[in-house]
């Protein structure tokens, strides 16, 4: 067996056996599950997030939102977003960016060649080149409007935070009344209905973009990818294929650690979500999956293919896409199939899931 897969095995097996940690230790640096443990061990936690407020320019104030990307050790990504947040307001194409660090007095510094930001005491004030305010953001936690959402009539529910639920699940571990990455239904299914919450660990010793930081999964019928990765902040799906890592080099100071169909939301290594609304690491959030299974006719020939409509923190990132070249990454080796159970992927990150309900189409 390689090393690398010695080594991978190793590493799914130490995480099984803290499944409930509040805080693991990988290769990659700490993990954190629990808020208020990152909150007490980690200053940046506090920094990292979402703020919303005004920018006054030429007179008039416009509604901006801003997402702060914590790097580790002091050091931050900041993205300004023209007309609000992801979903609520950003017009999907103006941004500013710009790395910043923590200060002597223990503010966060964003400086740029016209204007600075500074982060201090939950809010975000803007100066222009000249020292003069230009606007201010408070920092908010959005709550998806779907977290939530109950199960409706003939739908089966998966999880709902207690140990009886387990018997849904092959290998199911409980942290706490979450889920733990790294397990498959119990029941094949062939069309459905979706809902699921999920929760990113806080890892910023990992780069963005990489693979480790936060990777899990929901693996439709072990085919198709619908990717959980903390790409908080990374919005370069509508950038031409030759120039979105350039941007993404010069803008974070190094390259892309993984290609952006690996991304949130991304249906893996084949379409990037229409808007990355990844909300930031240890805020539950929310996929509604509309799936229609593939169709064969007697003989077994596929008479028609799979599709998704996908909902992610209750904005339409995939709507009706149609699997036209089968199974994602590894899932596009093995033939498709009309039934078949749901994987929440283990890939050495500790994901937690919750409120996981399914409804059949078919």
């Amino acid at each position: 067996m390689p090393r690398k897969q010695r080594l991978a095995i190793a590493v799914y097996v130490i995480l099984a056996t803290l499944c409930g940690t509040s805080a693991v230790l990988l290769a990659g640096g700490t993990a954190y599950t629990d808020p208020a443990v990152a909150l007490k061990e980690d200053p940046d936690f506090a920094v990292q997030g979402e703020y919303v407020g005004e920018v006054t320019q030429d007179g008039s104030a416009q509604k901006w939102g801003a997402q702060v990307v914590a790097l580790g050790e002091g050091k931050f990504f900041g993205v300004a977003l023209v007309g609000g947040l992801p979903g609520d307001g950003w017009n999907g194409t103006d941004t500013h960016t710009a790395l910043g660090e923590r200060a002597a007095d223990g503010s966060v510094v964003f400086p740029t060649d016209d204007s600075k930001a500074v982060i201090k005491d939950g809010v975000i004030t803007t100066y222009d080149k000249n020292g003069s305010q230009t606007g201010t953001f408070k920092k908010v936690t959005r709550v998806s409007p779907t977290d939530g959402a109950k199960p409706p009539a003939g739908a089966t529910v998966l999880f709902d935070g207690t140990e009886a639920s387990l018997k849904n699940w092959v290998n199911g571990k409980l942290d706490g009344d979450t889920l733990c990455e790294g397990t498959n239904t119990a029941q094949k299914f062939g069309s459905f209905k979706l809902h699921l919450e999920f929760r990113l660990p806080f890892k910023p010793s990992a780069k963005p973009s990489s693979q480790d930081r936060g990777n899990s999964g929901i693996y439709t019928f072990n085919r198709y990818e619908t990717q959980v990765l903390d790409a908080f902040g990374l919005h370069y799906n509508h950038d031409a294929e030759a120039d979105w890592k350039a941007r993404f080099t010069k803008e974070l100071g190094f390259a892309p650690q993984s290609d952006r169909t690996q991304f949130t939301g991304s249906l893996y290594h084949w379409k990037t979500p229409d808007i990355n609304v990844c909300y930031p690491p240890l805020v539950w959030q929310t996929y509604d999956i509309t799936f229609t299974a593939p169709k064969f006719d007697a003989a077994g020939k596929k008479i028609a293919n799979a599709r998704f409509t996908t909902l992610h923190n209750g904005v339409k990132i995939h709507d009706d896409v149609e699997m036209v070249h089968g199974g994602t990454g590894a899932g596009g080796k093995k033939p498709e199939v009309a039934t078949e159970g749901i994987y929440l992927q283990g890939h050495g990150n500790p994901v937690r899931y919750r409120n996981i309900w399914i409804q059949p189409l078919d």
